[in-house]
């Protein structure tokens, strides 16, 4: 009797256009829709654009207050176009990366007071180790070379600031068995996405504003020999070809290892093909070490003296074909890749000389010459100094030159110690066979991001930083999912 009272007619609920019998669901449109026009008459089209973004900001604030986790899937989508957006509405974009994290950090906040966090998900050897790398750059703000504090703020978020808070949040919001899946396909549709931009540019051209970002002084790095380095939405080609080609090693491994699902396995192999592709037409010599460290991390990782053997063979016959051969010498993405195996080519013996001049000035300054101190930030706040007119190119150049010997030490150091800790799970702790894939392709991905990074600076820049962070976690977190799997499967 009680189901019989409680039921619903649905011929007296109002639904579609009925709704808007309800006199305050009408108001609240009418009011909305004279706010909107109010908006456009006063402002025109700009002012009603800030007025959608004002919407969107607040649509925004309640999802990730409500659901954190949707944060970090924010996070990696924003991390792919938050360089790309600035050719088209210039603004800082990057401090929005800032802005979410501090955002899903209060959101935990706020939450705190309903629900309990379970903060010590985030003790960690590499929450420490992040830590530690944190608290040396904030030493560097006392660093006696240091000129510049604004140029320390610009360069050390993506040096150490973006991986300290993005790390904590991870394990506390993003680390179960569905969440790696979740990364996997937002990584390679994205991926994908940043291929389609890349072919446009490369078959039909730059837009408009692309043109502008070219001639206001992109094409000086863009525009070799008349042809077009790709760069699609990304920072430069160099940060588009090593992430394109990190999405072709990963996305490589689980295709090669998926079993049972037909339509996810395909997917994986699209978007390595498609990873490969984009690092091709980049025109980026350096982002071949990406596969190539990759490949023979690969190697080391399945423990195979018959597979190690023959990758080996096939990673001489890839050396043998770009250094010793002139195969496909007239398509210019294979000419340009082949240089990269020259030892003798122009551009890197000016590299290797501007090493030698950054020895010279390093050898008395153990902490350099400050964060910002190099590259663009150097460029832009102290454009006076010996180390703002000295090209890095290299990541691990750029690391040294700010935070000297001792910095760019430890960084190595952890680096290798992450990389070291998700291979020895993979080899020796983890059990179940698809999370052993999935994990493998993390290991392997990183160590072809750590190799391509000496050619340029790619592993602080976005979307590489944030792809990396979530891995870290996941390598570290892997023997826990390994648990709970095996528990779920007696």
């Amino acid at each position: 009797m009680n189901n019989f009272n409680n039921h619903i007619n649905p011929f007296e609920v109002n639904s579609g256009s009925n709704r808007f019998l309800n006199l305050n669901i009408l108001a609240s449109v009418l009011v909305l829709v004279l706010l909107i026009t109010v908006v456009i008459v006063k402002t025109g089209v700009i002012g009603f654009i800030g007025f959608l973004g004002l919407i969107f900001a607040i649509a925004l604030i309640y999802i990730v207050f409500k659901y954190p986790k949707t944060g970090i899937i924010l996070l990696i989508i924003l991390g792919f176009f938050v360089t790309g957006i600035a050719r088209y509405i210039p603004a800082p974009w990057g401090l929005s990366i800032d802005g979410l994290l501090v955002l899903i950090y209060l959101a935990l906040f706020f939450k705190g007071f309903a629900n309990k966090i379970p903060w010590h998900k985030a003790k960690s050897p590499l929450t420490l180790v992040v830590s530690i790398w944190m608290g040396y750059i904030l030493l560097q703000i006392a660093n006696p070379e240091a000129q510049s504090i604004e140029a320390w703020f610009y360069a050390m978020r993506g040096v150490a600031l973006y991986q300290w808070l993005s790390i904590p949040l991870l394990f506390v919001l993003f680390n179960k068995s569905k969440d790696l899946d979740t990364f996997f396909i937002v990584w390679g549709i994205l991926s994908i996405i940043g291929t389609l931009k890349g072919f446009q540019q490369f078959h039909f051209g730059v837009d408009p504003f692309e043109q502008r970002w070219l001639d206001q002084g992109g094409a000086e790095t863009h525009i070799l020999f008349g042809k077009l380095r790709v760069f699609s939405f990304f920072s430069d080609a160099g940060q588009f070809g090593a992430s394109q080609a990190h999405a072709g090693v990963v996305f490589g491994i689980l295709a090669l290892f998926k079993k049972g699902n037909l339509k996810l396995k395909s997917f994986f192999a699209f978007v390595a093909m498609a990873g490969f592709f984009g690092m091709l037409i980049s025109g980026t010599r350096g982002a071949i070490a990406v596969p190539a460290l990759g490949g023979i991390m690969f190697l080391i990782l399945k423990k195979n003296i018959k597979i190690l053997i023959l990758g080996g063979v096939f990673l001489i016959g890839v050396y043998i074909f770009f250094a010793h051969t002139t195969i496909g010498q007239g398509n210019a993405e294979i000419r340009r890749m082949r240089t990269a195996f020259d030892p003798n080519e122009a551009s890197l013996q000016v590299r290797l000389e501007n090493q030698k001049k950054l020895k010279g000035y390093l050898a008395s300054r153990p902490m350099g010459g400050g964060v910002g101190a190099t590259g663009n930030w150097g460029q832009r706040f102290t454009p006076h100094t010996f180390l703002a007119n000295t090209a890095t190119d290299s990541w691990y150049v750029m690391v040294w030159s700010d935070t000297g010997i001792i910095g760019l030490t430890y960084y190595l150091l952890m680096l290798f110690f992450i990389l070291g800790t998700g291979a020895y799970h993979v080899m020796y702790k983890l059990k179940d066979d698809w999370l052993k894939v999935q994990i493998s392709a993390l290991v392997c991905g990183m160590a072809g991001i750590m190799m391509a990074s000496y050619g340029n600076g790619v592993f602080g820049q976005m979307p590489t930083g944030i792809l990396m962070y979530v891995s870290m976690v996941f390598m570290f977190i892997s023997p826990q999912l390994d648990q709970k799997l095996q528990k779920n499967t007696i």
